[in-house]
């Protein structure tokens, strides 16, 4: 049985109605709400790929969007989208955060589609367990930028852009690496 995970489906965010909402909330800190609720769920699932639990993705949830508000004032467009913008933040808040713990990150963050049993049936439930395991520890063995990569596109369900312009690189650059990564990954987990 081969595992496959998909990617996230691509989230329509209408970049100009982010746009307009930052500038009302530049204006008025109170006006950030709807930029918070539209961005919670993604900060939180990328901050909960790369941390060691619950607690601790929901701490870095909460001090990635007071990082954000902070900066919110500084913030200008410049052609990068308001999503990229908050996962530099993001980025930077889980270095941050890693440095000062010091301890390895596991990939418990894994949808929770991967996590659930097959309700009634132990052997396809220990099948699903035992692909579980060898999945985390393929993504444990990885290098820190490519399990970064595969946060910010599975967990945080960015785009290719939007990863570029959260990471740096050109969009061309990040497509390739996860492409091989998740071809390497799939052809590490058959074997």
């Amino acid at each position: 049985m081969l595992l496959r995970v998909a990617a996230p489906a691509e989230q329509v965010v209408d970049a100009g109605a982010d746009e307009a909402l930052v500038r009302r909330a530049q204006a008025d800190a109170v006006a950030f709400a709807p930029l918070y609720e539209r961005y919670l769920p993604r900060v939180y699932r990328y901050a909960r790929a790369r941390s060691a639990g619950v607690d601790d993705a929901e701490d870095l949830t909460q001090a990635i969007f007071l990082r954000a508000l902070a900066a919110l004032p500084a913030y200008r467009p410049r052609g990068v989208p308001f999503a990229a913008w908050l996962f530099r933040i993001a980025r930077n808040a889980v270095t941050d955060s890693h440095r000062r713990r010091r301890e390895s990150v596991t990939w418990d963050g894994l949808p929770e589609a991967f996590q659930r049993g097959e309700a009634g049936d132990p052997a396809a439930f220990a099948l699903r367990r035992e692909q579980i395991d060898t999945l985390r520890e393929l993504l444990r063995n990885l290098a820190p930028e490519k399990r970064e990569l595969l946060a910010l596109r599975f967990a945080a369900g960015l785009s290719s852009a939007e990863i570029a312009h959260a990471t740096g690189r050109s969009e061309a650059a990040v497509k390739k690496q996860l492409s091989r990564t998740i071809q390497r990954l799939q052809e590490q987990f058959r074997a």
